[in-house]
């Protein structure tokens, strides 16, 4: 038996494409199907702020594994994040180990300190997940450092009149605020706003013990995520509480779509200013903005959203509105 690991060649991206969209099949069954715009994209083109190294590895000749590593570059310059696919028929045989040890080569190459990756679990009496992604992680020596919950609204069977009742109860805490929405790209009038909220996302949520800090974003950087979601096929509906006195948006919340398939929706960040916390406005902007997805898209049926397990605060929203615990996802990390 021999493993060879190459880099992705221009021949090699439909095999790549079939190594993950299997492993995701197999150990995340109800998920989407793999995107293939968005999938492609991410081989050519990688998201602003990070260098991509892609390898596949073959086991016997035959394509077995997919690596995709990425390296920050702007910030985070200590770390690479690792997703690694192997063919669910092909586990066990050394192609993930063989693919973890071109992944570290090349990380300690540019640098890195930590490896980080991510598996799946089943939670207590809920569906079945493999364990295949957990006990390869600790067979690694790989340290848990941080475990998120899935949560999925079925967008089918919402409580109308559960939504009406936690937006009426909000309102009386929000007096001098107001909502504006928008799908796409931002508005001009808001982007710097919006840069700023958003460069607050790892400071503000539960990281554990990863080894992270927040993300570097101005406007020139927000504008240019824009462009690359954009080609992706992705769209994105957007609902941010400005502060009347101010002019500023201080809260904001944002679902998105893959360019395929329409019935699936990530909820996306949810950031309140720390200045303006306790007026309940991470609710509202949450409510309305699912209420504008649904009107503009009648064939969603369910919405994914991951909260750390501490985040009691943003877990009591989401249940309110609905999501309901599906898996757990568990933060990996290696000391290079």
């Amino acid at each position: 038996m021999s493993i060879e690991v190459t880099p992705v060649g221009p021949d090699d991206g439909q095999h790549a494409y079939e190594i993950q969209a299997q492993s995701h099949a197999f150990d995340v069954p109800d998920f989407p199907p793999l995107c293939p715009r968005s999938f492609f994209g991410s081989l050519t083109d990688p998201w602003p702020g990070a260098h991509k190294v892609h390898a596949l590895a073959r086991l016997d000749g035959v394509p077995a594994g997919f690596l995709e590593l990425r390296l920050p570059y702007l910030e985070n310059t200590g770390t690479a994040d690792l997703s690694l696919d192997v063919l669910p028929s092909m586990r066990r045989r050394g192609v993930g180990s063989a693919l973890l040890a071109h992944a570290m080569e090349a990380s300690r190459a540019d640098g890195r300190k930590h490896l980080i990756g991510e598996s799946v679990w089943a939670l207590p009496g809920g569906a079945d997940r493999p364990v295949d992604g957990g006990v390869f992680a600790r067979a690694t020596g790989a340290a848990l450092a941080l475990t998120d919950i899935r949560r999925r609204l079925d967008a089918t069977s919402i409580d109308e009149a559960a939504l009406d009742s936690l937006v009426s109860a909000a309102w009386p805490s929000a007096a001098g605020y107001s909502l504006v929405k928008w799908a796409g790209a931002t508005p001009e009038e808001f982007a710097a706003d919006q840069a700023y909220l958003e460069g607050r996302l790892m400071s503000d949520a539960p990281t554990g013990d990863l080894a992270v800090e927040g993300m570097k974003m101005d406007t020139a950087r927000l504008r240019e995520v824009e462009t690359a979601r954009e080609r992706r096929g992705r769209r994105a509906y957007t609902t941010a509480a400005r502060h009347d006195a101010s002019g500023r948006l201080v809260a904001i919340t944002a679902i998105e779509f893959n360019d395929t398939p329409d019935w699936h929706a990530f909820q996306q960040i949810t950031l309140v200013d720390p200045d303006h916390r306790g007026h309940r406005l991470g609710v509202l902007v949450k409510v309305e903005n699912l209420r504008a997805v649904l009107a503009a898209e009648p064939a969603l049926r369910a919405i994914d959203t991951w909260n750390a397990a501490v985040n009691a605060h943003m877990v009591a929203i989401n249940e309110a509105i609905g999501f309901r615990p599906v898996d757990e996802w568990h933060s990996w990390q290696i000391a290079l």
